[in-house]
């Protein structure tokens, strides 16, 4: 055998031995990140079964989250590119005391790209609520033989202006009187409909200019006006309007939205939900974390802080 073989030799020695080093390498750092990464599950697990301890009113006010922001870069130098521990752990928060950065990382990792992600949100949101059978509230709103009418004046003496008010108050005040006859015609707007608005359906109503959609659609959120002569009925789930305030159920919003000019578009929001309330959403996300917990499910952390918040 002469040198150069000798030298080959030796060189593939050292490369095959270089190799199973490295291949050792390898299995002890994948065995490194299987560890922690089943360390962290164990943690997260740790977390929820500590979320799942507390009274029913605080679990519906505490979520697991990630820190902030500010404390991802705590872990920079670190070995091996790991951040610490405590950078990257989750916490359990108090959903009441989200600040705006908070609430604004929590929507931008649910939905980053309004377009691409809002599908798959309210597809995230159905599957937590079908995983435990859990059976939405609907309406069913029935109209029968609904008609309305109005007295309007005709002529010069509908037009606003200052004679004409003076004189329709007189004219009033003698109609009540019995002195004069009522110079008011009935003007119909509605007249027998009836129909059924079923739910998980979008309703379109068409029609011309004054052919009485508004009167109609405040007639079924019970808004219309107590000066109008109405007959029929409108149900709520087979219940009349007069059982239940129709307020909290339905709401109609008119072409003509006013908003407070001195409020933010955040603001306007918050105050209109302070103002509605929760009505039935607490106790559905009450029950719904009642059944994921004899269901022993874990939910997804995001979209279980987004429904508390």
């Amino acid at each position: 055998m002469d040198t150069g073989e000798i030298h080959r030799l030796g060189s593939l020695h050292r490369d095959s031995s270089g190799s199973v080093w490295r291949r050792g390498d390898a299995v002890f750092s994948g065995s490194r990140s299987r560890s922690r990464e089943d360390g962290e599950d164990d943690e997260e697990a740790l977390r929820w079964a500590a979320l799942e301890k507390l009274p029913t009113f605080a679990r519906l006010q505490h979520a697991v989250l990630p820190p902030p922001p500010d404390d991802d870069a705590a872990g920079d130098g670190a070995d091996d590119g790991a951040q610490p521990r405590g950078a990257t752990a989750a916490r359990v928060v108090d959903v009441r005391g989200l600040g705006p950065h908070e609430r604004r990382a929590l929507v931008e990792r649910l939905v980053r790209d309004a377009e691409e992600d809002n599908e798959r949100f309210l597809r995230k949101l159905k599957e937590r609520i079908d995983r435990v059978g859990l059976d939405l509230p609907t309406i069913e709103v029935r109209f029968e033989h609904l008609e309305a009418e109005a007295e309007v004046r005709v002529g010069s003496s509908a037009l606003p202006t200052v004679l004409n008010s003076i004189t329709n108050k007189l004219e009033e005040a003698a109609n009540a009187l019995r002195i004069l006859p009522s110079r008011k015609r009935t003007t119909p707007i509605l007249h027998d409909v009836s129909g059924i608005i079923k739910p998980h359906r979008l309703t379109l109503l068409l029609g011309p200019p004054g052919s009485g959609k508004t009167t109609l659609l405040l007639a079924l959120a019970g808004r219309l006006d107590k000066d109008l002569k109405v007959s029929g009925r409108v149900t709520y789930n087979g219940h009349g309007l007069e059982e239940f305030v129709p307020e909290r159920t339905a709401a109609y919003i008119s072409q003509h939205d006013l908003h407070i000019g001195q409020m933010t578009v955040r603001e306007t929001l918050a105050f209109s939900a302070r103002c509605q309330g929760v009505g039935s959403r607490f106790d559905i996300l009450a029950e719904l974390l009642r059944r994921e917990k004899e269901a022993h499910i874990m939910p997804d952390a995001d979209i279980d802080a987004f429904m508390k918040a």
